[in-house]
């Protein structure tokens, strides 16, 4: 089975995030391989070992999106692609959608794609969708467990009221939550491997693609207003003074 993982590098979980010039600013945040997206690599590896076949992990991105790229490599995955191109900056998650699948087209013969839940950066989880749809393929989601029989695809979804079983046939797009099994740590072999693949990166137009349009846009961002907090110290010249000033402040105030 052919399986194609779509990963996304985000800043650290850490990161103290601010508005700058009404955009976005994660300082000087490490970036990372989102943390959900750890989950779908290993629900790719662990149906490689059931079935047989390759992990393919696929990152939109800039050229430091190869680190999070070696992350997967070293945890398992057979291979990487990054696409990278000045068009795919500021993509919503629409324009993400038709990029990879674009990217999934092209590696050919992919009967399973998995994301994570959602990323930590944006956080919409629509993207898993999006690609199912503009693939044509059907979408399995939040995934708990998958299971694979006769070219179809059953899965344990994990929702607000329970759980779910639902099948489709493959060719299909899925989403993982946690429970689909702790990601396994990359081994040191693993690490030796990811350092020296080479990773193709392929552009707009080795897609045969042109730059989606935006659809959503993000307007000024502003830090939340500064609060000024004034502290009174009431005194008297007695515990009972004190107290009438007091009651005296909050019926002014209509506090009470």
């Amino acid at each position: 089975m052919k399986i194609v993982v779509c990963i996304k590098q985000v800043p650290d979980s850490e990161a103290k995030v601010v508005a700058r010039d009404g955009q976005v600013s994660w300082g000087e945040s490490p970036l990372v391989i989102n943390p959900f997206d750890e989950y779908a690599v290993e629900a790719g590896l662990q149906q490689k070992e059931a079935l047989g076949g390759s992990v393919t992990a696929v990152c939109i991105g800039a050229e430091s999106a190869r680190d999070a790229l070696k992350h997967a490599l070293a945890m398992g995955a057979d291979n990487a692609i990054l696409v990278s191109d000045p068009a795919v900056e500021g993509l919503d998650s629409q324009g993400a959608a038709r990029v990879l699948a674009a990217a999934i087209r092209k590696i050919g013969d992919a009967e399973m794609v998995i994301f994570g839940r959602q990323t930590i950066d944006t956080g919409t989880g629509l993207t898993t969708a999006q690609t199912a749809r503009v693939l044509g393929w059907p979408m399995l989601a939040l995934a708990g467990s998958i299971k694979v029989d006769s070219g179809k695809a059953t899965v344990e979804r994990v929702i607000d009221e329970g759980k779910q079983i639902i099948s489709a046939n493959l060719p299909a797009v899925l989403s993982v939550v946690q429970s689909i099994g702790e990601p396994r740590y990359p081994s040191f072999m693993g690490i030796r491997k990811a350092s020296k693949a080479e990773i193709p990166l392929w552009s707009l137009a080795d897609l045969g693609v042109s730059a989606p349009a935006t659809v959503v846009s993000r307007t000024e961002l502003l830090n939340p207003p500064s609060r000024d907090v004034a502290c009174e110290i009431i005194s008297g010249e007695s515990p009972e003074a004190i107290a009438e000033a007091l009651a005296g402040k909050i019926l002014a105030e209509k506090v009470l």
